[in-house]
């Protein structure tokens, strides 16, 4: 550990410009001051006070050592608050990741709450697709992350906890001749051209919506594919299909979309939040954040299944 005691003997004098002041300031006696105090001066090879017999005043030297001085020993008093702080998790960096989807659900609540909570904690976000999620964790670019996937399909080798269950919503054109009815049936639409996202963002989603099809009698019709659920809905309202989003997606107010649920299937979309474990302290405190608003309130109203 570097010795500070020369500078806060230094400090001390420089405020009082009294050595006699300063030592009993200090809890010391006068001479071990002065020497102190001339011992540093040699070490910088400057003279840090102008000294008579009635008067000590600092030199430019002094007064320029004096600002640093200061700003090094807050910063050293700190020093053990801000260490015990980052590893309790209360400060610190953190690098998120997170779907599209989850930013229309209850991802703004949570990250509002946490940096109200823990202001020194910086949150770095970005929005990346499982499969990129995955490559940034492997590259240890990302400290957690919200993913996509379905139903008890997290991604294995992770700490996991499922945040948001939530059913799948058929969007389509508001032109289309089904956009009138208020729901569907799964046969009403199962021959519509499909817009989705390409399987290997998120293979389980992508092998549930086939698997719905195929477990109707029907096969998909891809007519396009898209990465982000954004452009998806901006594909559909451009008239080149219809697609499966998760239920919150339905915040996105895109015009020419509708928004409509389906009888006679079974689809949903699980979010999870990932982390590598063990987790750090401040990855734990926004795990146990998010867990403690995200427990089995958070799945969305059931839809009328058939």
């Amino acid at each position: 550990m570097i010795d500070l005691r020369p500078l806060r003997q230094f400090v001390a004098v420089a405020e009082e410009l009294h050595f006699g002041r300063a030592a009993r300031r200090l809890h010391m006696t006068q001479p071990p001051l002065t020497q102190a105090v001339q011992a540093l001066e040699r070490e910088l090879e400057v003279a840090l006070f102008l000294r008579t017999k009635r008067s000590v005043a600092l030199t430019p030297a002094g007064e320029a050592l004096l600002d640093q001085a200061r700003r090094l020993l807050r910063a050293a008093d700190a020093l053990p608050a801000a260490v015990r702080a980052a590893a309790a998790g209360r400060s610190g960096l953190l690098r998120l990741a997170f779907v599209s989807s989850i930013a229309y659900g209850p991802l703004p609540e949570w990250l509002r709450g946490f940096r109200q909570a823990h202001r020194e904690v910086d949150v770095q976000l970005r929005e990346a697709t499982l499969d990129v999620q995955l490559a940034a964790f492997a590259a240890e670019e990302i400290d957690a992350g919200f993913v996509l996937h379905a139903p008890d399909a997290a991604p294995p080798g992770f700490g996991a906890r499922t945040v948001l269950t939530e059913p799948m919503q058929l969007v389509l054109p508001a032109a289309h001749p089904l956009a009138a009815r208020r729901t569907l049936r799964f046969a009403d639409a199962a021959a519509e051209p499909l817009v989705i996202f390409p399987r290997q963002i998120t293979p389980s989603l992508f092998d549930a919506v086939v698997a719905a099809y195929r477990g109707a009698g029907f096969t998909p019709r891809i007519a396009q594919e898209a990465i982000q659920m954004q452009t998806i809905v901006n594909l559909v309202s451009g008239g080149m299909g219809v697609a499966w989003v998760p239920q919150s997606l339905s915040q996105l107010q895109r015009p020419g979309v509708v928004y409509r649920a389906v009888q006679g299937v079974r689809l949903e979309a699980q979010t999870s939040l990932l982390w590598p474990e063990p987790a750090p302290p401040v990855v734990q405190r926004f795990v146990d954040h998010v867990m403690g608003d995200a427990p089995a309130q958070r799945q969305s109203p059931p839809l009328p299944w058939s």
